[in-house]
């Protein structure tokens, strides 16, 4: 999927003024979770909860399944779209990247799904790029680029992320 340059800017600047005001209310109040509901048009399940300092780009493309945590500093930039499903777990400083820019003309903005699936846990500072499906239950180490799909029960890490082993059966 490509973007024009002329793509919407209003949503661009719903997302800007709703990430400001949530930045700056105190979290887990009535208030700040409103704020949140609105930011991601009511796609956030029942029990999740997402911190501030918090960057969203197009929160309309956006999914939260029940009970994920999101801490803080999350980047999202959810042009082409990003689905994170029940009890996944988001690290602090996680980019989540849909979009990229195209290699010739670079104000066209291309655009891949992002799915981080049930119970997967994004560790510290993980950058999920463009087109990647995280695995259920699967890890993805802290500080790790991750380019390529993460299988269902593994765990990956590094720059660029790297197959580390299967996570045994209990």
């Amino acid at each position: 999927m490509r973007i024009p340059e002329q793509a919407d800017y209003a949503e661009g600047r719903r997302c800007t003024e709703l990430c400001f005001k949530i930045n700056h209310t105190i979290p887990q109040t009535p208030e700040y979770n409103a704020l949140i509901k609105e930011l991601f048009c009511g796609n956030i399940g029942d029990n999740s909860r997402v911190m501030p300092g918090l960057t969203v780009v197009r929160g309309n493309s956006i999914t939260i399944g029940e009970n994920v945590i999101v801490m803080n500093n999350a980047l999202f930039m959810g042009a082409g779209g990003i689905t994170i499903e029940d009890g996944a777990q988001i690290a602090a400083n996680v980019q989540l990247i849909s979009n990229n820019h195209d290699l010739y003309e670079r104000m066209i903005i291309t655009c891949k799904p992002v799915r981080i699936c049930k119970n997967a846990w994004i560790g510290a500072g993980a950058t999920i790029l463009p087109g990647v499906t995280v695995g259920e239950n699967a890890i993805v180490g802290a500080a790790s680029v991750v380019t390529k799909d993460v299988a269902p029960n593994t765990i990956v890490a590094g720059n660029p992320a790297k197959f580390i082993k299967r996570i045994p059966p209990r």
